[in-house]
């Protein structure tokens, strides 16, 4: 099993894991809101966490809600430092052409994972090893000009 890590909080509302070995906490809007087709909101979910050093909190999407209602986070994942002590809040998006999406206070907007997060060091080098992969950038691993291959 993972490790399990002691993360303190202030939150009206604590994340919950759904299940047993979710990578995921469930993260819960602190507020009601319409989002519009197309708009964009930043959206309170009232916890505050202070994360030990070497850690990150990334806010995600929840499939169901993408999947369902097009409904994402602009900035996925978010990342939460070890040093932040505000409030995590959570910049959905209505992707949906047509329908708006209304989001109660409660409902669950975002799923919040905790993972230890190793510091860099970078060295300046003047050239990089070869791999495999070399400069191929976007699409690289599985499209060729628009279709995939």
């Amino acid at each position: 099993m993972p490790e399990t890590v002691d993360v303190p909080i202030i939150a009206d509302q604590v994340p919950v894991y759904a299940r047993p070995g979710d990578a995921g906490a469930d993260l819960v809007s602190a507020e009601d809101l319409v989002l519009r087709p197309g708009e964009r909101a930043l959206v309170g979910t009232g916890v505050r966490i202070a994360l030990p050093e070497g850690y990150a909190a990334f806010v995600v999407p929840r499939s169901g809600l993408a999947a369902r209602h097009g409904i994402t986070i602009v900035n996925a994942p978010g990342t939460v430092d070890a040093g932040y002590r505000g409030e995590i809040k959570v910049a959905l998006l209505n992707t949906d052409a047509t329908e708006e999406y209304r989001i109660a206070r409660g409902d669950r907007i975002a799923q919040l994972i905790v993972l230890p997060v190793p510091q860099a060091r970078f060295v300046p080098v003047d050239d990089l090893p070869d791999s495999d992969r070399g400069e191929g950038g976007f699409g690289s691993t599985g499209y060729t000009n628009g279709a995939r291959s």
